[in-house]
């Protein structure tokens, strides 16, 4: 085809082949391709709208848009990305309206790494360009204080709201920074936890953030009732270990969160295995814990983070893996957890919205232009 016989027609013919690698479905019918022009002298211009800021699917993307679009003939393609994060259904009540996505991180078992996986997920979103806060639910063991390495007492302003405190660019809260001294044990019944954690969510400021992620402490107690009652949630993540003793409690946390509507979005299997000095793969827990639960919650194996040092050695020094050593085995493996993460409440939104158009967007969308 010549320069001479490209229309903005026959380019959408050539675009309608380029398919959403997280939706599965031609742009051009779900509304994500827009703004197509076809410039004199044969220069292409096309706005393409993404539900993850991922910069591998971007790239997959863009190379799908261009080679299309050269193919029709064009001369040049300049294509405008936007990036809109999908919006949960916020209602009238909803204490934190400005927060897109609520995901609670929960295992019912204690010492499988939960709160280490929480603070590298978050920050591995942060990383991905997205506006992230974490929330330290658990009232009696708060952990985030020591792994982000923030102290210190949350600013009130003058209508009383709290502001919470800030590292890595990751917005946080916990009862640790309350905390007088951090060796003080919180010896409170059910209703002081509970009020406890409606002040954590209406009365902090969290602002506009992408997603908030919740740290919750072990078991299926009043934590998850509390969250499950007072705000719409996007989902739940799923840690687990390999080995069977950790299974048999993450099977009743999977029928929690069933018996109360929240959906599940995947299962992290963490200290899945260990590379020794010789470059041998040891599964020093055994294996298959991950794919078991993913199978028994009908939800996605997100991935499998592995047994390293420096995990503890950082999350100790208030520096997570993620954001210490991005480089690291296990922080390639939270970053990939973190797009498979994105991806799934995208099309969790997609699916809640008919499944045919991108949903609406929401509030403010950021920009990336790809040349």
């Amino acid at each position: 085809m010549n320069m001479a016989e490209l229309t903005t027609e026959s380019l959408r013919t050539a675009l309608s082949k380029v398919v959403d690698p997280v939706f599965e479905k031609p742009m051009l019918d779900i509304g994500a391709l827009t703004d197509l022009s076809v410039e004199p002298g044969g220069e292409v211009k096309v706005r393409a709208h993404l539900a993850t800021p991922s910069s591998t699917v971007h790239a997959k993307v863009r190379e799908e848009i261009e080679r299309a679009a050269r193919e029709a003939g064009a001369t040049a393609v300049d294509i405008a990305i936007d990036v809109q994060v999908p919006t949960r259904e916020v209602m009238g009540d909803d204490p934190i309206p400005g927060v897109k996505n609520v995901v609670l991180v929960m295992s019912g078992k204690g010492g499988v790494g939960k709160s280490t996986t929480a603070v590298n997920l978050t920050l591995a979103l942060k990383r991905a360009g997205l506006r992230v806060g974490i929330l330290d639910a658990d009232i009696y063991g708060p952990s985030i204080p020591t792994m982000m390495g923030v102290h210190g007492h949350p600013p009130t302003r003058d209508d009383k709201k709290i502001l919470p405190l800030e590292r890595f660019g990751v917005k946080m809260m916990s009862i640790g920074f309350l905390l007088e001294d951090d060796k003080q044990a919180v010896i409170w019944r059910g209703p002081m936890l509970h009020s406890a954690l409606q002040q954590f969510l209406k009365d902090v400021e969290w602002g506009e953030l992408d997603y908030l992620v919740l740290d919750l402490p072990p078991g299926t107690g009043d934590v998850a009732l509390t969250m499950a009652q007072k705000l719409k949630v996007s989902g739940v993540v799923m840690v687990t270990t390999p080995q069977e003793v950790a299974l048999q409690d993450v099977y009743k946390c999977v029928s929690m969160c069933s018996k109360l509507s929240l959906p599940i979005l995947g299962v992290i299997e963490n200290m899945s295995y260990f590379v020794d000095s010789a470059g041998v793969r040891q599964e020093l827990f055994g294996r298959g814990g991950g794919e078991k639960i993913a199978e028994f919650a009908k939800a996605p194996l997100l991935g499998q983070i592995p047994l390293e040092p420096p995990v503890r050695e950082w999350g100790d020094k208030g520096m997570p893996i993620v954001q210490s050593v991005p480089d690291s085995a296990s922080a390639k493996a939270f970053t990939a957890v973190a797009d498979a993460l994105i991806a799934k409440v995208a099309n969790l939104h997609f699916e809640r919205t008919g499944g045919t158009r991108i949903p609406a967007a929401k509030g403010p969308t950021r920009l990336r232009i790809v040349r």
